[in-house]
């Protein structure tokens, strides 16, 4: 599977972005797909995921903000992130995992290809 991220940028806070990932080389409607962002110094961190029959599952930080969604047709994950903090700048990635558990969603342990993450940048 690979993964290509895309849509990332500079916004100032209050405002909207959308990420895309495009998958190819596999049966994308399959599995399981999740949006992880990172710092430098700190762990990744789980933000968003959506089942392969669109159960979607959110990071408490950005639920009610952010959602993710999925187009089989065109082997597409995408993260619509609306009031963006500061708190929210990262690089973020797509991910897919092949062998969904609820349990371990949210670890990005449990997935086993990845995208080359795309910066965001919130500013103040």
């Amino acid at each position: 599977v690979q993964l290509q991220a895309s849509g990332g940028g500079l916004v100032q806070a209050g405002g909207s972005l959308r990420l895309s990932c495009a998958a190819s080389g596999r049966t994308f409607r399959s599995y399981a797909m999740g949006w992880f962002r990172q710092v430098p110094g700190k762990e990744r961190e789980f933000v968003a995921g959506i089942t392969r029959r669109g159960r979607t599952d959110y990071a408490d930080s950005v639920r009610g903000r952010f959602t993710i969604s999925r187009d089989n047709a065109k082997n597409t994950v995408s993260l619509q992130m609306n009031s963006l903090e500061p708190g929210d700048t990262a690089v973020y990635s797509c991910a897919v995992t092949i062998t969904y558990s609820p349990d371990v969603f949210r670890s990005p342990k449990s997935y086993n290809y990845w995208g080359q993450g795309t910066q965001v940048t919130v500013s103040s």
